[in-house]
């Protein structure tokens, strides 16, 4: 049984939105997410890389849009898997799970972006698919939000209730550091 990193759509798109005015949480996740490669890079452990894919023109996430591309802080190395989807589950219309099963994983350690949307989803079904999932709580980020009575939730708020609502049943919430040191070589 090993550990696999799950990186899930660390793309410019939220930089860009950030840059057009949107609030964000968590400005060091990136540096985290890039602590998490680095620590299973040297374990040589599994990491598999997501990004969202979205064909309506116009998307940030349009393959041809500038926000499609990944961070560089979170790019890929050679042999490192990237997979496209086109919905918040990493799970849904993807392979992931076979790959995850192939590999022998029974744990899955999630990060990326945003908490609240496909963070907590990919999370939620890696619980649900008996995967021991762990969510790197200082390797995501999440945006204000606004509820349907026009209420603006700060994003530390969403990003702490998305927490709230995964952790126990679907997973286990973990620092970065606390990650690394439970990761250790095949």
């Amino acid at each position: 049984m090993t550990t696999a990193l799950v990186v899930i759509d660390a793309q410019r798109a939220f930089a860009e939105w950030e840059a057009g005015g949107r609030r964000r949480n968590n400005p060091g996740a990136l540096d985290r997410i890039a602590d998490l490669l680095a620590a299973f890079r040297a374990a040589g452990l599994p990491i598999f890389h997501f990004r969202h894919e979205n064909p309506s023109p116009g998307s940030s996430f349009h393959p041809d849009a500038s926000g499609f591309a990944v961070e560089a802080a979170a790019r890929e190395r050679e042999g490192e898997p990237v997979i496209a989807k086109r919905v918040n589950s990493a799970f849904i219309g993807t392979d992931l799970e076979a790959r995850l099963r192939a590999a022998d994983v029974r744990t899955t350690v999630i990060c990326g972006a945003t908490t609240n949307h496909c963070v907590e989803t990919t999370t939620r079904m890696a619980g649900n698919l008996g995967f021991d999932a762990v969510l790197a709580h200082d390797a995501c980020w999440t945006f204000d939000l606004e509820g349907p009575d026009g209420t603006v939730h700060p994003a530390e708020a969403v990003h702490a209730m998305s927490l709230a609502n995964l952790s126990g049943e679907f997973a286990r919430i973990a620092s970065t550091e606390a990650v690394i040191l439970g990761v250790s070589p095949r």
